[in-house]
């Protein structure tokens, strides 16, 4: 898969293809019923397929202070990419200038001139363009104009209604990982590399492994059940906190991870964290002591809730 970052690297042997253009966050199983679709095209036009993003996302660069939380970070939605029948990402940098271009600009620069796009697939609410000028019908007009082909995103619905990255958010914020994962075709997890913390969890008798969020907004808080991969001897199951550690004055939220049993030096590595289940809210504790009965309560229900998966 090879990823194009921003229209300067754009070149001409990049133009021909079968495309399809949104945020794609946390690559869920709608999303992957959209790749499938544009795979089956390019095929059939001996094309590559070609999916667009943004960064930042339109929703952050127009109101970062209400930005909402991001599933996947872009590394992450990189690493899920990678499973599917994607050709090339291409990433393009939503700044001031492409909010100001006019939709039919935005339509003959890019997807034509640059891209040279055969077939487009979108959602029929997909809207594009200063104030949001374009729509669908826009771009099947364009289509007839320039030749190339518009279709509507194939849907993919779950108890009746439409699985998007707004309705997983609001499972994950609602502690129904399950659901989350039904949704997800896998279950929910970030990655990141293994760093220094303050060692507090050490002094307190469970070390943890701490992995920094890099988001502005965690759409997950909490204490949870979890499996890790990215080590020898993969899943590794734990119990991880994520928030700001309010017991101990801490003000930036943040990921860790105590492992069962696992005693092996791991900084550095790039791991990922699958989240299966959530204990309880993040909350303050009075002393540490306190805190440290609720970490055993903490440890011993995930090793309950894990044991039904494996022997823990």
């Amino acid at each position: 898969m090879e990823l194009i970052r921003d229209l300067y690297n754009l070149h001409p042997h990049h133009e021909g293809c079968v495309l399809t253009i949104g945020n794609f966050d946390g690559i869920h199983l709608g999303h992957q019923a959209v790749i499938g679709q544009l795979a089956e095209k390019a095929a059939e036009l001996h094309l590559p397929s070609v999916l667009m993003s943004f960064e930042p996302y339109p929703q952050e660069f127009f109101t970062p202070g209400a930005a909402v939380s991001r599933l996947t970070r872009f590394r992450e939605k990189m690493l899920a990419l990678r499973r599917y029948a994607v050709d090339r990402v291409f990433c393009l940098r939503f700044n001031q200038r492409l909010a100001d271009m006019l939709a039919p600009d935005f339509i003959a620069d890019i997807l034509v001139r640059k891209l040279g796009v055969r077939y487009l697939v979108v959602g029929d609410d997909f809207r594009f363009g200063w104030q949001r000028e374009g729509d669908f019908e826009l771009l099947r007009e364009a289509g007839a104009e320039y030749g190339f082909q518009v279709a509507q995103m194939h849907t993919v619905e779950l108890g009746g209604e439409r699985i998007s990255s707004t309705r997983i958010r609001a499972a994950l914020g609602q502690g129904r990982l399950a659901f989350a994962e039904q949704m997800l075709g896998r279950p929910y997890r970030m990655c990141g590399r293994v760093a220094h913390g303050d060692k507090r969890g050490r002094d307190l008798g469970f070390p943890t492994a701490n992995i920094h969020l890099h988001r502005m907004v965690s759409p997950v808080s909490g204490v949870f059940a979890i499996e890790l991969f990215g080590v020898t001897g993969e899943p590794v199951p734990g119990v991880a906190n994520v928030g700001i550690r309010p017991t101990v004055n801490g003000t930036q939220a943040r990921l860790e991870v105590h492992l069962f049993d696992f005693s092996r030096d791991i900084y550095g590595a790039h791991v990922h964290v699958d989240f299966l289940h959530k204990i309880r809210a993040e909350q303050r504790f009075d002393s540490l002591q306190e805190l440290v009965k609720q970490i055993e309560l903490d440890v011993n229900d995930a090793r309950a809730f894990l044991a039904g998966i494996r022997n823990v």
